[in-house]
C-alpha cells in the first residue's frame, strides 16, 4: 500500500527544490492542507502535531518549500490597525512568517487566532492558523531560517519528512 502512495505522490505532487539541503535530524515544519494539520519534525521525530486552519480557497495558502524569515510576539495587525495583544487581534499572540510568493515573511505566516473554533477549517485568507498553545511552543522552539513545506498530500508526515531527508 505504501509503495502505491509513494507512486501517487511522485505522479501527482509537484517537486519542491532541495536547495535547502536538509539532512537527517534537521528541523522542518510541514503543513498538510489536505488534512489541515501541521507537524514539526526535529532530531528525527515529530515533536508537535496539531490541527490548523488554512485558506478558504485551495490556492489561497501557497504550496511549496519556504523559509521562516520573521518571528514576532503580539503582532500588530496592519490591515485593520489593531495593536498586538488586543483581544480582537485576529493574529493571536505570535507570528511566524515565511517567504511564500517572493514575500518577506510579513504576508504569509503561521499565527494564532481570536477565533479558536476556526481551527481545522478552510477559512483563512491564506495564512495558517494554530491554537495558542501549539503556536507558542513552536514559536519558542524554531529559529529563523527553519524550513517549512506546505502541501496537499495523502502521505503521512513521516513519509513527507522522509522524502525531504529529515527522517
Amino acid at each position: 500500500m505504501k509503495i502505491w502512495l509513494m507512486i501517487f505522490f511522485f505522479i501527482s505532487t509537484p517537486f519542491w527544490p532541495m536547495d535547502a539541503a536538509l539532512l537527517p535530524g534537521d528541523s522542518l515544519v510541514i503543513v498538510n492542507k489536505q488534512t489541515n494539520e501541521l507537524a514539526w519534525i526535529d532530531e528525527g521525530r515529530i515533536k508537535i502535531r496539531t490541527r490548523v486552519a488554512t485558506g478558504k480557497m485551495k490556492d489561497w495558502t501557497p504550496e511549496g518549500f519556504f523559509t521562516i524569515t520573521v518571528k514576532a510576539k503580539n503582532p500588530y495587525y496592519r490591515k485593520l490597525n489593531i495593536p498586538g495583544g488586543a483581544a480582537n487581534n485576529p493574529l493571536g499572540s505570535r507570528w511566524i512568517g515565511f517567504d511564500a510568493k517572493g514575500t518577506d515573511g510579513r504576508t504569509y505566516g503561521l499565527h494564532g487566532t481570536n477565533q479558536p473554533d476556526s481551527i481545522g477549517k478552510f477559512i483563512s485568507q491564506g495564512c495558517i492558523r494554530l491554537g495558542k498553545e501549539p503556536l507558542e511552543l513552536l514559536y519558542d522552539q524554531i529559529p529563523i531560517n527553519t524550513k517549512i513545506l506546505i502541501t496537499s498530500s495523502p502521505l503521512s508526515f513521516e513519509e513527507l519528512a522522509y522524502l525531504q531527508g529529515v527522517l
